[in-house]
């Protein structure tokens, strides 16, 4: 097994005791906490073994703001160690290891975690279901998700980070360069993590296909839910490759074999190809989701239905398909023919066309229209521009021939995080002020809304817009230092501190979500936006069982056009029936720790151990095999009178609301 026991535990950095000794802290007070209070029975029914969409979107939301700390902090740190030339901050060994983890995290456990949280939640309210198609692996999903985002991260403080770079490229990634079990880390949580977002997909088609009310053809689906099914697709489509990759990957650092390990007879290049066949449909993975949500959101705030809907509809089409098209030029440098240079540079090209459409689709919408400028809607309107710039230096990169002269510097970097940030990051934000009081019953603050929005966007502005000019002086990425002489530090520095105003935006906003919890105005109705989609037609916060009866659809907009042809009647008691849903099971929550245990045993190539462990797995498997819980039934008084109660208050004013 080759570990040596004194180097279990990460040590001899100041900076990681600290973090060792502060993680020790925080879970002992979180422990105590919950005991204090007696929580635990609470957590356990309402949460950990919850199978409602609402509820698993919620966690996972609060996973993805927790990560977003983690995977800042990296970025933080990043930015303090190339703010002056020749800092001394971090050496070569940990910079490596944060920028690692940083664009790892921010990814596969940011982004996705928060998108995929917002689809768990508004998803069946905007189809008009109960919940999704499968309740039980929607639960495995999100336990497999926190499984390996867990796993991933004890890896700073037990045995040590990965250090190959997000895209773990090989030969670096393979035990040759890396002997340490840090890549083991990266192989096995993402594959655990993986499998969790393979489950959402399929969960997602089958919901969206077969789960949609009485009436909602497809093309009268609202644009989210289309964004949603289509990159449903994408990741049925393409998280297989991933899978086998990292299958792959493991089996040569655990075992041996040389699938990519050059002196073995491997082929570096064979992980290159199926980590881009993965790794470029994953950008419209978690892009095509946030542009549904601010078509959605533009449409609402400029009180429009949305221009070019069936456009909108093709050109996300067109792009999933294109995504699939376009892999190799991530590595045009990488030794291809001239011809096969020119076809992905056309076809990476291709995509700005769907996506030109769409940009002319929202702001087509907004012409002419009555805006609200809620915080949403800010997000929303500052999205527009800076994702231009990231799709237009993307075209730059696409263009095979110039590719050579920025491949490699921190103008491919800037370019990322204007596509990332704009593209997913804003969308989200928009999409919590957006849909947080159909969450939590109440809203969160415009004005510290406002302060998080001002503080976030002119900080990333100040950010990155300088590491554009930077790459085309010639600064490379994954570079620790420079020296004074390269005349880089000016504009390093205003990057950094570009950092900090970003990094007090999202302060700002952990600060709205602490404020508003204790102080916001309960006194909201059911539509405090006056919006379109079925999800605004029941209670605020949304009840157990969504929907009294399932609402029927006839256009497009469905629940604006219900509201203007006054067809939003009282609901009889005549008209309630029981309603049918799944039990909480304690299954999914078991399965996650299996899984982690397995993994966790499997990183530190005790194969013996981690077989015996995965037993668990099969015994859970067997558990739900043998399962014959039916669900329950919630009876008509208990709907009657929770509908008559909300029901009551459906027009009530909201104090708080930006007009």
């Amino acid at each position: 097994m080759g570990i040596k026991w004194d180097e279990f535990f990460v040590t001899g950095d100041p900076l990681i005791f600290a973090s060792q000794i502060g993680i020790a802290l925080t879970l002992v007070g979180a422990l105590a906490g919950i005991t204090y209070f007696k929580k635990w029975n609470y957590l356990w029914s309402e949460w950990f073994t919850t199978v409602d969409h609402k509820k698993i979107g919620i966690m996972y939301i609060l996973l993805g703001v927790v990560m977003f700390l983690r995977g800042g902090i990296d970025g933080l740190m990043m930015k303090g160690q190339t703010a002056v030339p020749e800092n001394d901050f971090l050496n070569a060994q940990h910079y490596n290891e944060v920028f690692t983890t940083h664009g790892v995290i921010m990814i596969l456990f940011v982004a996705m975690p928060l998108l995929i949280g917002l689809m768990n939640f508004v998803i069946p309210l905007q189809i008009g279901a109960r919940d999704v198609a499968f309740p039980q692996l929607n639960a495995l999903s999100f336990w497999l998700t926190v499984s390996g985002a867990a796993l991933f991260n004890i890896s700073f403080i037990i045995g040590g980070s990965p250090d190959a770079g997000w895209t773990s490229y090989f030969p670096l990634a393979g035990k040759e360069f890396s002997p340490g079990i840090g890549n083991n880390f990266y192989a096995v949580a993402l594959q655990i993590a993986g499998a969790g977002t393979l489950m959402t997909g399929i969960n997602f088609v089958v919901t969206v296909l077969k789960m949609r009310t009485k009436g909602m053809t497809l093309m009268k689906m609202p644009m989210f839910t289309w964004t949603s099914f289509i990159t449903s697709i994408i990741i049925v489509a393409s998280f297989p490759i991933f899978t086998v990759a990292l299958a792959l990957m493991t089996f040569d650092r655990t075992f041996g074999t040389h699938f990519f390990t050059i002196s073995g007879g491997g082929m570096d290049m064979l992980w290159a190809n199926l980590f881009w066949l993965w790794g470029h449909p994953e950008v419209y993975i978690v892009v095509l989701p946030a542009f549904g949500m601010l078509s959605d959101i533009i449409s609402t705030f400029a009180r429009k239905t949305l221009y070019g809907y069936k456009s909108m509809v093709i050109s996300i089409v067109m792009i999933s398909v294109l995504s699939m098209l376009v892999w190799v030029h991530h590595f045009f440098t990488m030794g291809n023919s001239a011809g096969v240079n020119s076809f992905f540079s056309i076809t990476t090209m291709a995509i700005a066309i769907p996506t030109g459409v769409k940009v002319f689709n929202w702001l087509f919408t907004m012409r002419k229209g009555r805006i609200k400028f809620t915080t949403a809607m800010f997000w929303a309107l500052a999205f527009v521009p800076n994702f231009v710039i990231g799709g237009v230096t993307g075209v730059m990169l696409a263009m095979a021939a110039a590719d050579y002269q920025y491949h490699n510097t921190l103008f491919l970097v800037a370019h990322f995080h204007y596509v990332l940030i704009p593209g997913v990051v804003f969308p989200i934000f928009a999409g919590l002020y957006f849909w947080w009081p159909k969450m939590f019953g109440y809203m969160l603050n415009e004005k510290i809304g406002k302060w998080h929005f001002w503080l976030f966007v002119v900080g990333f502005n100040v950010t990155f817009m300088p590491m554009f000019f930077l790459g085309l002086d010639g600064a490379v990425r994954r570079a620790y230092t420079y020296s004074a002489e390269t005349g880089f530090g000016p504009l390093m520095m205003i990057s950094a501190v570009g950092s900090v105003i970003l990094a007090a935006g999202f302060a700002a906003l952990v600060y709205n979500i602490y404020w508003s919890a204790r102080n916001a105005d309960r006194n909201i109705g059911n539509d405090p936006w006056d919006a379109r989609t079925l999800e605004w037609a029941t209670a605020t916060p949304v009840q157990h069982y969504n929907f009294a009866s399932l609402p029927e659809v006839t256009k497009l907009d469905a629940f604006w056009h219900m509201k203007k042809n006054d067809q939003l009647q009282p609901l009889t008691e005549d008209e309630i029936e029981e309603i049918h849903l799944p039990s909480n099971t304690w299954i999914p929550i078991y399965m996650g720790v299996v899984f982690g245990i397995s993994g966790f045993l499997l990183v530190f190539e005790w194969t013996i151990a981690a077989g015996i462990a995965a037993l668990g797995i099969l015994a859970g498997l067997a558990f739900r095999s043998f399962d014959y819980d039916e669900g329950f039934h919630v009876h008509k008084d208990e709907i009657f009178e929770t509908e008559s109660n909300w029901r009551k208050g459906a027009n009530k004013g909201v104090k708080n609301h930006v007009s």
